[in-house]
Parts: C-alpha cells; sequence; structure tokens
C-alpha cells in the first residue's frame, strides 16, 4: 500500500453536505477534489477543485471522471452500483463497490448483518399485496414498511398499526418491493462509527446516543449513557466483523437500538454518516478526515474525545434561519451546508457545543 502523496485528485460521488464536509477535510491535508454529481446546485461542489455535473448512468462522463482521479469514494449510498463496476480498474475505489450494493438492499442488509452475527428487528420481505398481509402476519404490528431501494430519513416508508388500512399501506410505499419491520422495543437508539484502514487496523470514536424525530435524526451527544454503552463491545464487534467480510476501507456507520435483549442491528452506512458530525470538533480527528486518511492509505489519526461531552443538533428546515441567534453563544460551532431553499425534513446545517 503506497500512501497517496497530498495533491493528488480524490472523486467524491454525490454532491450533498457529507461530500461538502469531506472535501474540506481533503484540503486541510492537501487534496484536490472533483464532484461528480447529476444536480447541477451540488454544495460539494463549491469547495472543491473540480466538479463534473452527469447522470450516475452516464458512463462515458464517469470514465472520463475516474481518469482523472487517484482514488474514488462517496458520500451517498444510492449510487448505482452497476455504472460503478464499469469503470473499475480505472481509479480505486473505497469503500469498495460491495459495500454499496449491501447497503442498497434492505433483505441483504440484514442477511449480511445475521451472518455476522448480529440480530435485526424481525423482518420479512414484500412483493405484492398478498405477501404484505402474510409478512404483517408474521411480524406482528405496530409494523413499518420500507423500501427495499432507496429511501432514507424516513422517505419510503409507512407505519402500520392494527386494523390499518393495508392497501393504503402499500401504495404510499410506491407498491415498491419491501420489507416490513416489526418493532422492537429499545431504550435508546444509538451508532458505531468505525474506520478501517486499508491494512485492516481499526478505530472507533465514541459511541453516540442519537435521538430521532419523524425519522430524522435531531440530536447526537457523546459519551452515552450507560444503558448503552452495556451494548458496545457487541456492537462495534459486529461491525468490524462486517467492515472486515468487505475488505472495507473508510468511515463505516451502523445504527442499534439497545434492547434488554442485547444490541438490535437496524442499519447500515457504508459512509461518513450525521451521527457523526460532532466529531469534527468534538473528536481529536474528525470522520471526515479520518475517511480521507483512510482512502488514501495514510496513518489513522485519533479517534479519542476532543471535551468531556459533545452534543450535537441538526438544523433542520426553518432552523437554520436563527444562525445569528446561534452565533451569540461562542461555545456553538455553527456549520450551514450552503443550501438554498429551507424545506421542512431539509438538513441545512449543525450545531455542535462542547463540555469541559
Amino acid at each position: 500500500m503506497t500512501p497517496l502523496p497530498p495533491g493528488s485528485t480524490i472523486g467524491i460521488l454525490g454532491g450533498g453536505q457529507l461530500g461538502r464536509m469531506l472535501g474540506v477535510a481533503a484540503a486541510q491535508l492537501g487534496y484536490r477534489c472533483h464532484i461528480y454529481a447529476p444536480d447541477e446546485a451540488s454544495v460539494a461542489a463549491d469547495v472543491a477543485a473540480e466538479f463534473t455535473c452527469a447522470q450516475d448512468d452516464d458512463i462515458p462522463a464517469l470514465e472520463k471522471f475516474a481518469d482523472a482521479c487517484d482514488v474514488i469514494t462517496f458520500e451517498f449510498e444510492n449510487v448505482p452500483v452497476a455504472p460503478l463496476r464499469a469503470i473499475a480498474g480505472r481509479a480505486p475505489l473505497h469503500p469498495p463497490v460491495g459495500a454499496l450494493d449491501i447497503a442498497q438492499n434492505r433483505i441483504a442488509e440484514k442477511n449480511f448483518a445475521r451472518t455476522h452475527g448480529g440480530t435485526p428487528a424481525p423482518f420479512a420481505e414484500v412483493t405484492d399485496l398478498a405477501s404484505l398481509s402474510s409478512a404483517i402476519a408474521q411480524v406482528g404490528t405496530p409494523a413499518i414498511l420500507k423500501t427495499i431501494r432507496m429511501g432514507y430519513d424516513g422517505k419510503g416508508q409507512a407505519r402500520i398499526k392494527d386494523g390499518d388500512d393495508l392497501e393504503a399501506c402499500w401504495d404510499i410505499v410506491g407498491q415498491q418491493p419491501c420489507v416490513a419491520e416489526g418493532f422492537v422495543t429499545f431504550t435508546h437508539e444509538f451508532s458505531v462509527i468505525l474506520v478501517r484502514g486499508q491494512d485492516g487496523e481499526v478505530r472507533y470514536w465514541d459511541t453516540p446516543h442519537n435521538v430521532h424525530e419523524d425519522g430524522i435524526l435531531a440530536m447526537s451527544s457523546s459519551p452515552a449513557p450507560a444503558e448503552i454503552l452495556e451494548h458496545q463491545d457487541a456492537a462495534r464487534a459486529l461491525a468490524a466483523k462486517m467492515a472486515e467480510a468487505m475488505d472495507y476501507a473508510g468511515v463505516l456507520t451502523c445504527e442499534f437500538f439497545a434492547t434488554a435483549d442485547g444490541p438490535v442491528f437496524n442499519e447500515m452506512a457504508p459512509r461518513v454518516h450525521n451521527s457523526g458530525h460532532w466529531t469534527i470538533e468534538g473528536a481529536i480527528t474528525s470522520q471526515f478526515e479520518n475517511h480521507i486518511r483512510a482512502i488514501c492509505g495514510l496513518p489513522l489519526g485519533d479517534t479519542g474525545l476532543a471535551a468531556e461531552r459533545v452534543e450535537m443538533i441538526n438544523l433542520i428546515g426553518g432552523n437554520a434561519e436563527e444562525w445569528q441567534a446561534l452565533l451569540s453563544d461562542p461555545a456553538n460551532h455553527l456549520h450551514l451546508y450552503g443550501k438554498g431553499e429551507s424545506r421542512p425534513g431539509r438538513k441545512m446545517g449543525h450545531v455542535t457545543k462542547l463540555f469541559f
């Protein structure tokens, strides 16, 4: 493994805020970033050296992009896999395409976690209205119906209670292939955020306690309460096994529920993650810098806490308009993503506070 020298070009597939923060971290280490995204309004491109605006399945554009990069990564796990396989060999891709393939299919993802010793929530595959009825009979109610592919932050989902009209629920998810998940009784939600180097070294950040509102992460804080920490070792072991099995390099995030029977696996994100945004100020080395270090073959940085306690709050929709009030507190670290229009449910930024 030869480290990629500063001045090299890192290609980033996706043009959102995660790409933006990766670009800032890369620039601090002396790298240039080249963003590839289908939307002209790319907040990642605002901080990058180059920008290719083209569709995800435009093979000639992808080939040209890959030829201009020394390594490629992604900030969005719904990048189509087939076109990436078509440009394999033109530039190293980290994390590997196989990780994307697993993460893009909720059924494959849950089976993958179970194969490596994890416990997902009860689930059943749904392909049509008839199978939805049998799936609900299997997992019980309340349940949640999620499209097998695509969907995030509560999108592509329908909650099902006892007596609900299943046909209406099926229409809500667009009559697409789905997974029906039984609800889990849990005390807290948390995530394991690790970084794995190309040499197999694994480091973990402090386990954050995550609070969601309307299916969207509202707050992450570290250290987590004791009810979470008692599940930390088992959750970390599963995440590390999954990373090793995928021959992973970069940041990997796995979300869990803390239950009386141990950690229940929810989903994985083969990328930097919203629940790790606090690491920019709250850790010695952020998830964004360590992702860049990992994909470029550099030594990994210290993931320890930089304060006694760290809190990150997402700014969703119109909350970002309070930026002046937020900045009036000198303890706040404000990050705005440069998105022009605030809409309900849209992540516009985040604020992090350190407690000493």
